[in-house]
């Protein structure tokens, strides 16, 4: 008789049992409640159902993952144990959909990507000489 009114008539858990954030049910990293309550006071919307700052939650988190993702392994490429926003500049920029994305975004203290335009480098010597040679050759 204890363990049914403990668990009162089989339905749901016994009131003892520690509450779990909807981050926990989501199975979410990122807080739900909190970003439920940004959309409420951000006025959005005159209603905000119950799915959305899951949904949102969701969303978040895998794009701050992604971001994480490749700046750890620009990290990586330059030696480095930690993330700074140079290797977050070079994540977001060389992933194209990122790229696209944060376009007009600007990272601070990020740089730029290693560039040099074709036809700013010195042209080939062994190629041009030799139609240099022929080339005089000819008159």
């Amino acid at each position: 008789m204890s363990s049914a009114a403990s668990t009162k008539g089989g339905r749901g858990k016994p009131k003892a049992s520690k509450s779990t954030s909807r981050s926990q049910k989501a199975g979410l990293q990122f807080p739900v409640g909190r970003i439920a309550r940004f959309l409420k006071a951000g006025k959005y919307a005159e209603r905000v159902g119950a799915g959305a700052p899951v949904y949102l939650a969701a969303v978040l988190e895998y794009l701050a993952a992604e971001v994480l993702e490749l700046a750890g392994n620009a990290a990586r490429d330059n030696k480095k144990n930690r993330i700074v926003p140079r290797h977050i500049q070079l994540a977001v920029r060389n992933d194209e959909e990122l790229s696209k994305l944060l376009g007009t975004v600007t990272i601070a203290n990020g740089g730029v990507l290693p560039n040099i335009h074709q036809t700013l480098l010195p042209k080939k010597q062994g190629s041009s000489k030799g139609d240099i040679g022929s080339a005089s050759q000819e008159f």
